[in-house]
Order: structure tokens, then C-alpha cells, then sequence
């Protein structure tokens, strides 16, 4: 019990610590030159605000107040930590190709419950690169990539001809479902119709909802429930690599078979580079598809000369000869479609980093430990940048200098080594669609930022076979 004549000095302690904890909360060290800002609410910061749902091909109200207010650079108190957030090009770039010199990646505690220790996403130095370069192995580059070739444009045959007959289609789910489907195939040699594959993927569907929860982990939670689908999912994957060992079988020529015959890694690595590589050949590519499906809905003439393209290609070609490597390479009013989409969609919205010492970037200082966010979404709006950055355009990329306004797969050692391949895996399912169908989205569906792209009622669109008549629903 606290006596009654030390009350008023308990109470000044009390106040005193108060008062400490906020000093140090708003002014931390004296620091000069920081960019302009505010802290918001103490412990929460301006983090609920910042990420408030908004359209994808938006910056978001948050962002334009505060550019508006502060400039393209300003500080915040953003997931806990007291940040720096760059809507600034140049300043984006100089973070991410200072990667392991003056910054590193850092992201939110919560996210290594979900994602594991070992992901590629949150390792750091020596091994990142040893994860990395595995990755980049299996596959960045065009021989890599290659190899894919055949099982792209088997499913993507496939999965138009699922859709004969349908008079409406889910495209997030049926997008989802042809990029997981690839990808297991050719990580883990598992067909689409195994029943391994439903497993995972419903448990993939938990694991992305855990994302952006609260990371509150008591059961009934999205948190405690995308927790507990990643552990199902690994135990499932050590499943699989123990049945491999026990049969002594490394002859399917897939990742995993790549994996198992690296000495230098652990199962738990085995297991996480796995789930990276299902993880970002899926979900992101998938959305991708999705965000240009609405887009060129909403521009018939790119939808036009994108066809022709495609037409063009086929008619050199035998009925029922499959895509090659050349055809690919003519693909170039394609790629500017996929690039112009991953501009005005935002695949990537921003990433985490940390500043490792006191930095000086042109007027602005970048206090060691500080968070630091890049965020594409506001370069990729920036009218600065890119004239009228609101307007799906696929002929600005005729412009060679419109590749240096961008940075959809990261940069510097953080490049995303499967980008080659969702661009190869996108063309040919384009090459396919608009060969073979019409569209229109149904109702009033947009894409949002959550900060991930959902859309707002899964991207549900009527169909129509090109040259057949409409028979039923799907």
C-alpha cells in the first residue's frame, strides 16, 4: 500500500514517465532536417489511416493529404515504428539500390508468424542471397522460364475449354485457381485433380486473409487462423519431401527435386522456399491477370490491337501448334498491356525497410532505425511522371524512358526473381482469351487496395465464346 502523504510524488513519478514516454514518442533525438509530418495517436500512430481500403489504381486519400500537406517525402508513426514514407522516384530507387548498405528489409513482426522465419520476404544478408539465388536458379531468366512453356499453355487450353458454355465466370477464383495449379505443378509435381492440391489451396485462401488482421492470435481470429493454415501447409510439404526421400526418387524434374539436392539447406529453408515460390507465383500473378481482365474491359481499343496481335501470331501457325519462346518475343503490344496494368493496378502497393545509419538524402535526413516506406502506388500516379498517370494507356510504353518511371518488381538485391515469369505466364493466357472469348465485367466491380488488390466482388464478368452462342451459368 502507498502512503497517503507519498501520493502527490507517486503521482509526478507517474506523470514524469508519462511525460518521457511522449517526448520521446514526437521528438525522439533532436534530429534536424527530418521531413515534414505528424506522429498521429501514440502506439497506433497514423497506421489505421494509412491503411484504409482504396481503390488500386488510386494513391488513397491518406497519401494525397498528406503529399498535399508535407510533400512527397514526409514522417509518420506507421506499424509500430516511427517512419519515413517516399513517394519520391528518385528517393525510392536510392532505397532499394542501397539494399543491405544503408537499408534493410523490415516488416512488421506479425507478418513473420504467418510467412515464417525463413521466408524470402524477411531474411536478411547471407542467407537471403543463398535463398535468392535458388529462386533465381528455378525461375528467373529465359532458360529457366522456358521450361514452363509447355504446362502454361496445356492449362491455359484447359481452362478455356472449362469455360464452354458459361455465361458468367469468377475470374479471381478461376485466375487463382490456373496459377496455383502451374505452380504445383511445377514446384511439387501435383496435378490440378489430386485432391493435395484443393487442400492447399483452400488453406493458401486462409493464409492471404491473415495478412492485413489484426495480429491478435486467439483462435476464431483471421490472424490465428492464416497461423494455423501455414503450419498445415508445411506439414503437408515435409509430407510430400519425406515421401520423395523414402522412395529415393529425384527424377520429376521439379523444384523440389532442385531443392532435396541442396546440401546446404534445411528442411524448415526447403519447406519456406516452397511456399515463397507458390506464394508469389500464385497470388500475385493472379491478380495481375484479374487487374488487366478489368482494365481492358474498360478500353476496347487496347482490347482491339491486343487481339490483333494475338491473331497475327496464330496465323503463323499450324491449328493446334503450341506457343514457342519466338512467339513470345512478338508479343510487345502485350507486354506494354501487362506493364501499363501493373502501373495503374498496383500489384505491390509498398515495402517495408529500415535505415541502418543516419542518412542525408538531398534537404531530408533519414534517422537510423527509422522505418522507411517506398511507395510505388504514388510514382506510379504521379503526374509528374506520367501524363494523365489516371488513364489506362498501353502506348505510353512505346516510350523507352517510361521504363525508368517504374518499379513494379522492386529493384537492386530485392528484385523479384519469378518476374520474367508471371509476365510469360500472363501473355499466353492473354494469347488464349482473347483468341477465344468477349467479355464485360458485371455490376460495380473495382479493384482494391487493402494494402494487397482484391476486388470488390471477385471480378465476376459475363462471357462470350467468340463466334458461339451463350448455353448456361458457370
Amino acid at each position: 500500500m502507498v502512503e497517503l502523504g507519498a501520493l502527490p510524488t507517486v503521482l509526478a513519478l507517474f506523470l514524469g514517465l508519462v511525460l518521457a514516454f511522449l517526448v520521446k514518442f514526437f521528438f525522439s533525438r533532436a534530429h534536424t532536417n527530418l521531413p515534414h509530418g505528424k506522429m498521429g495517436w501514440p502506439l497506433l500512430g497514423e497506421t489505421l489511416a494509412y491503411l484504409k481500403p482504396h481503390k488500386s489504381d488510386s494513391i488513397g486519400i491518406f497519401l494525397q493529404e498528406h503529399c498535399s500537406r508535407y510533400g512527397k517525402v514526409f514522417k509518420s508513426h506507421l506499424f509500430g515504428h516511427r517512419t519515413i514514407v517516399s513517394c519520391d522516384h528518385e528517393l525510392n530507387m536510392f532505397i532499394l539500390q542501397n539494399e543491405e548498405k544503408l537499408f534493410q528489409s523490415s516488416y512488421p513482426q506479425a507478418l513473420h508468424g504467418i510467412l515464417g522465419r525463413n521466408s524470402l520476404i524477411l531474411v536478411s544478408g547471407d542467407v537471403h542471397k543463398k535463398l535468392r539465388s535458388l529462386a533465381l536458379g528455378m525461375i528467373g531468366g529465359t532458360k529457366s522460364t522456358v521450361n514452363f512453356l509447355p504446362s502454361i499453355e496445356s492449362l491455359s487450353i484447359s481452362m478455356m475449354e472449362s469455360w464452354k458454355g458459361c455465361k458468367e465466370v469468377v475470374f479471381c477464383k478461376e485466375a487463382k485457381r490456373f496459377t496455383f495449379n502451374l505452380m504445383m505443378k511445377q514446384s511439387l509435381s501435383i496435378g490440378p485433380d489430386e485432391a493435395v492440391t484443393a487442400q492447399i489451396l483452400e488453406d493458401f485462401h486462409t493464409f492471404m486473409k491473415g495478412f492485413v488482421s489484426l495480429p491478435i492470435y486467439i483462435p476464431g481470429t483471421s490472424y490465428h487462423k492464416a497461423v494455423k493454415a501455414r503450419e498445415r501447409i508445411t506439414s503437408t510439404i515435409k509430407g510430400i519431401i519425406e515421401g520423395r526421400r523414402k522412395e529415393n526418387r529425384l527424377q520429376n524434374g521439379d523444384f523440389l527435386d532442385v531443392i532435396l539436392s541442396k546440401e546446404n539447406l534445411t528442411d524448415e529453408e526447403r519447406v519456406s522456399l516452397i511456399l515463397d515460390l507458390l506464394l508469389g507465383g500464385h497470388e500475385t500473378t493472379a491478380t495481375l491477370m484479374a487487374l488487366l481482365i478489368y482494365f481492358l474491359a474498360h478500353s476496347p481499343q487496347a482490347l482491339q490491337q491486343l487481339r490483333e496481335e494475338h491473331l497475327a501470331i496464330r496465323k503463323n501457325k499450324n491449328d493446334g501448334e503450341l506457343l514457342s519462346w519466338e512467339d513470345y518475343k512478338q508479343m510487345n503490344f502485350t507486354l506494354n498491356v501487362i506493364y501499363e496494368g501493373l502501373r495503374c493496378g498496383n500489384v505491390v502497393k509498398f515495402v517495408h525497410r529500415k535505415s541502418l545509419e543516419d542518412i542525408r538524402f538531398k534537404e531530408y535526413l533519414i534517422p537510423a532505425g527509422w522505418k522507411v516506406l517506398p511507395v510505388f502506388t504514388a510514382v506510379h500516379h504521379d503526374p509528374c511522371l506520367h501524363e494523365n498517370p489516371w488513364d489506362f494507356n498501353p502506348w505510353r510504353w512505346d516510350d523507352q524512358a517510361t521504363n525508368k518511371k517504374v518499379s513494379f518488381f522492386g529493384g537492386g538485391q530485392r528484385l523479384c526473381p519469378g518476374a520474367d515469369l508471371a509476365k510469360l505466364e500472363t501473355a499466353f493466357f492473354l494469347h488464349h482469351l482473347v483468341l477465344n472469348y468477349r467479355w464485360k465485367i458485371k455490376g460495380d466491380n473495382f479493384p482494391l487496395a487493402y494494402p494487397y488488390v482484391e476486388f470488390h466482388k471477385e471480378l465476376a464478368i459475363e462471357m462470350e465464346p467468340i463466334h458461339k452462342t451463350l448455353e448456361q451459368k458457370c
